[in-house]
Parts: C-alpha cells; sequence; structure tokens
C-alpha cells in the first residue's frame, strides 16, 4: 500500500461530512480550509479590536478606553492580524488547499506534520485572546521592543512569547512541507518551470520563513530569559543592548512582510489569466522576480531602523537594498498589466478585487521607497505616515487578494457559485472603507500625529474622524461576504466542475474533488495559462485520456 493509499484509507476512517472539519484529519483540502475558516474567525476579532482602535481615535482625548486598555489592544490587533489571519491564511490556508494540485500530488510530502502545523494555531490563539480577560494582554505592541517589554506585566509578555512562538513553529513546519512538496512530489514529467506562480510563490515564501522564523524564535526565548530569569541580553540596566533586539526582530519581520505578499503574488498571478482569458505574461520573469525578492528581502531589514542610532554606512546600504527590491516587484506589476492588456475581462468579483490590489499595492510601494530614503524616513518614522503604508501593502495587498481567491475558489471548495451582486457589494464597501481609512493616515503622518498614541492634537480630529468612518464602513463590508459565504453554501448555484473553464490542475477534477484529487492519474499540465494556445488542451486531454471540452469549454 502507497502513502497515499494508506492516508486514504485513514481519511476513510475518520469522522465525515462537516464533522471531518473539527478532527484531526490528513487530508490537505480538510487541512486548507480548516486554515482558512480558522483564520477568518480570527480577523473577525482584530477587526473587533481595530475597530475599538478608530472609536478612541475619533476623538483626541482619551475617552473609549483607557491608555493601558489601548495599549493592550493595539498589541493584540497587530498580533491577531498578523501571526493569526495573514500569514495562516495565505500560506497555510490556500498553500495546502492548491500546492498538491498543482505538482501532481495526492497529499502534502508530511501528511501529519502539516495537521500538527494546523492545530498549533488555535490553541496559540485562544492562549493571546484568553490571556487579556484572565492576566491582562502585553502594551507593548507587536514588535515587543525592550525596554518596554520589559516594563510591561510580567506574565502578559510571556504569555505573548508563548503564543507567539507556537504560531512560529507551525510557519517553520509549513514551510519545510512546501518546500518538500515542490521540489519532490512533482508528478513524473513535470518540470519547474511549468509550475504554476503559485508555486513558485509557495517556495520562495517557505525559505523566507525557514531561514527567518528560526531567528524570531531564538529573540523572543531570550526575551523571555530577561523577563523571567532577569538576565541581561536586552536589559539595558544590566548591560543589554537593544538595538540587537532591533535587528534580531527585524531580520526576521520585514521578511515577514514578503511571507505574507509573496503568495497573494502568487494567487493574483492565478486569478488574472483565467478572468483575462489570457496567457500569465512573462512568466520567466515572474519566477526571476520572486527569488530575487527572497534574497533582497534578507538584507533590507535594518531600513526599520533609521533613527535608531543607525551608523552612515548602514543607512546607506540599506537605502540602497531597500530601493532595490522595487525593481523586481516593479517587474511583477507590469506583467500584470500586460496580462489585463487586452484580455476580455471579466469583472466579477474576483477580478475586482485582483485589479483593486494592484492599485493599492502600488500606492503602497511607492510610499515604500520613499521610506527607504533617510532623510524621509527621520521625519515620519514614528507617525502616522508609516501606518498608512503599512496597511497599504499588508491589507490593500494581501487582504484583497484573499478576498478574490475565496470568490475565485469556492467553487472549488464547495461545488457551489457566491453570489456576484453580493460580491460587488462587499468589494464596493471594501474599495471605499479602506481608502477612506488610511489614505488620510499619510497627511496626518505628513503633519506630526504619532502612532501608538491614544492622544492627539486636536488640528487631526477631522481626517481621523474620515479614518474610522473607513474603518466602520470595512466592518460594515464583512456581513454581505459572511452571508454569501454562508448561505452560497446551502443555497447557491451548483458550479459544475470548472466553472471558470480555467487550464491549471486543480480545475481538471471534480468539484469539491475526491480525498485522493483525482480518480485516476493526475494530469500533466504543461502550459497552466496557455489560453488560446491549441497545444495546451491537447496536453491535457493526452495525459488524462479524456475529451476536455466540458472541462475547459473551448480548443
Amino acid at each position: 500500500m502507497t502513502v497515499a493509499s494508506a492516508n486514504a484509507f485513514q481519511e476513510s476512517l475518520q469522522p465525515q461530512g462537516w464533522l471531518r472539519y473539527f478532527s484531526f484529519s490528513l487530508d490537505h483540502k480538510v487541512i486548507g480550509l480548516q486554515y482558512l475558516v480558522t483564520g477568518f474567525l480570527f480577523y473577525l476579532i482584530g477587526g473587533a479590536l481595530a475597530g475599538v482602535i478608530r472609536a478612541e481615535l475619533a476623538s483626541p482625548i482619551s475617552d473609549f478606553v483607557s491608555r493601558e486598555t489601548y495599549n493592550e489592544v493595539l498589541t493584540l490587533h497587530g498580533t491577531v492580524m498578523i501571526f493569526l489571519w495573514i500569514v495562516p491564511v495565505v500560506n497555510g490556508g490556500f498553500g495546502n488547499y492548491l500546492i498538491p494540485f498543482y505538482v501532481g500530488a495526492r497529499d502534502m510530502a508530511f501528511p501529519r506534520l502539516n495537521a500538527v502545523a494546523f492545530w498549533m494555531i488555535p490553541p496559540a490563539g485562544i492562549l493571546l485572546i484568553a490571556s487579556h480577560f484572565i492576566t491582562g494582554s502585553s502594551q507593548s505592541g507587536w514588535t515587543a521592543y525592550p525596554p518596554l517589554s520589559l516594563t510591561t506585566p510580567a506574565l502578559a509578555q510571556v504569555v505573548w512569547i508563548v503564543s507567539v512562538l507556537l504560531l512560529g513553529g507551525s510557519s517553520i513546519f509549513g514551510g519545510i512541507n512546501f518546500i518538500a512538496t515542490v521540489l519532490k512530489l512533482r508528478r513524473p514529467g513535470l518540470k519547474l518551470m511549468q509550475l504554476p506562480m503559485y508555486c513558485w510563490a509557495m517556495l520562495g515564501t517557505s525559505i523566507l520563513v525557514v531561514l527567518s522564523t528560526p531567528v524570531l524564535a531564538g529573540t523572543l526565548l531570550l526575551l523571555s530569559f530577561d523577563i523571567v530569569a532577569h538576565t541581561g541580553f536586552f536589559n539595558p540596566a544590566m548591560g543589554g543592548n537593544v538595538v540587537v533586539y532591533q535587528h534580531l526582530f527585524w531580520f526576521y519581520s520585514h521578511p515577514a512582510v514578503y511571507i505574507m505578499v509573496l503568495p497573494a503574488f502568487g494567487l493574483v498571478s492565478e486569478i488574472l489569466p483565467i478572468h483575462a482569458r489570457k496567457p500569465l505574461f512573462g512568466y520567466t520573469t515572474m519566477v526571476y522576480s520572486i527569488l530575487a525578492i527572497v534574497v533582497l528581502g534578507l538584507v533590507v531589514w535594518a531600513h526599520h531602523m533609521f533613527t535608531s542610532g543607525t551608523p552612515p554606512w548602514m543607512r546607506l546600504f540599506f537605502t540602497i537594498a531597500t530601493s532595490f527590491i522595487a525593481v523586481p516587484t516593479g517587474i511583477k506589476f507590469f506583467n500584470w498589466l500586460a496580462t489585463l492588456w487586452g484580455g476580455k475581462l471579466a469583472l466579477n468579483s474576483a477580478m475586482l478585487f485582483s485589479c483593486a490590489f494592484i492599485v493599492n499595492f502600488v500606492f503602497g510601494g511607492i510610499t515604500g521607497v520613499a521610506l527607504a530614503q533617510v532623510p524621509f524616513d527621520i521625519h515620519v518614522h514614528d507617525t502616522y505616515f508609516v501606518v498608512g503604508h503599512f496597511h497599504y501593502i499588508v491589507y490593500g495587498g494581501t487582504v484583497f487578494v484573499i478576498f478574490a481567491a475565496i470568490y475565485h475558489w469556492y467553487p472549488k471548495f464547495t461545488g457551489r457559485m457566491l453570489n456576484e451582486d453580493l460580491g460587488r457589494l462587499h468589494f464596493l464597501l471594501t474599495f471605499v472603507g479602506f481608502n477612506l481609512c488610511f489614505a488620510p493616515q499619510h497627511w496626518l503622518g505628513l503633519n506630526g500625529m504619532p502612532r501608538r498614541v491614544a492622544e492627539y492634537d486636536p488640528s487631526f480630529t477631522t481626517l481621523n474622524q474620515i479614518s474610522s468612518v473607513g474603518a466602520l464602513l470595512m466592518a460594515v463590508s464583512s456581513l454581505p461576504f459572511l452571508y454569501n459565504v454562508l448561505v452560497s453554501a446551502f443555497r447557491g448555484p451548483l458550479a459544475g466542475d470548472n466553472p471558470w473553464n480555467a487550464l491549471t490542475p486543480e480545475w481538471l477534477t471534480s468539484s469539491p474533488p475526491p480525498v485522493e484529487n483525482w480518480a485516476g492519474e493526475a494530469p500533466l499540465v504543461e502550459h497552466p495559462y496557455g489560453y488560446g494556445v491549441a497545444e495546451t488542451t491537447l496536453s491535457v486531454e493526452a495525459a488524462t485520456g479524456r475529451d476536455l471540452w466540458s472541462a475547459t469549454g473551448r480548443r
């Protein structure tokens, strides 16, 4: 019996129906959906915390929550959104569901490790949220800079560290699994340069995860020693160096930005060709730009530290390195535009969110290049300009793609279509609310409004109220989305196996797929973006031994 057959047999013994999503499943598709649903639940919690922040900032004085509570909410919001929402969903969620399909495998390389990686997340999240009500939360922000993290309540800070260590361990396990799956489980005959772009994005992301996350784990362990055992690694009162902490922290946390956005780059590269009915432009340059981002992403961390007493030579090096990373990112932007140019665009919800991602991310990238310049960064470093830039990159550049991907792959998950009218309403509320919320923050920062504090100059009140209205619209946008997802699962129109007439392998099986992904041999897809290329359909037909007229809708 093969490993895949053994796993399939063990899956047959697991609870069936909806109960399997609450079990220790080895099926990569079940695990992927577990990641997605769990991540979205934490997104709602993180969004509620953001609502508290914006309610407090609607007036220039502390009148909604206390200053201590504001610091706790600010810390929880950042931690939940990064470590419990974006990273697990774009990596573990879509990665687990799609990567085995894309490489022609029955499952991930290490199914049990895959399940363990997911089941580390719920207890970490519950521990983090419950601590707010039991011990009080950390008040040191999601960066946990000492000496602030050494003066916040010790138990609260240690609980935060334990939670992040669990989440980091989950991320490392997932990264090892994705690297092994992409490099070792490819279907015979499938070459690396024939893989869908999301495979390359996840391979690059997993390399970053495996190289950088252990550095964060070691750093937080040393910080916990300073708190519990009163060592002096980072405690300046005992000869510790707080700047060393910043170097170690940002060695992970800047690559963490690419750990979030590189999978989003891969997902949007899968969505655009299908809904533009055109091949992905510049496949080879897209691959090499991902690899360039991986390399450069590891050598730009100190641009977060231009105000930390870095010497001039270091400022110069990291300014140049950070500016260079705009080149491979720009290549991807122009490739996406070229993919859209002259295409037969279907302006459905998936496409609208994807196009909005391009707009948002370009704006965030422009402000990022500005922040790479030392004189400008020193002026705005501790202001709301950085908050606006960061959210244009992370929310505008990742969460928009998450929603696009849900609208695109929901028929594959459930076999049913989402309601497009509700999807467009969701897009409109999200896009308008997002830009109302975060665009004004750039002006606030340029004019000196400090970040991470609950009180500000009354002259900033109007723009803060506009920003809070935008946040309210973003909160409201979740209602049609939730209704759409839940109701369509039971009442949505049947999607058929391939409602988008796509060529990538996940659409060449039933929707939802069987436990082993395909009834027979996995198809060999040599041209996953070969729309309008006759040999594409012929090669897939030869691999599957069947006529794909019903699957692709074209020849």
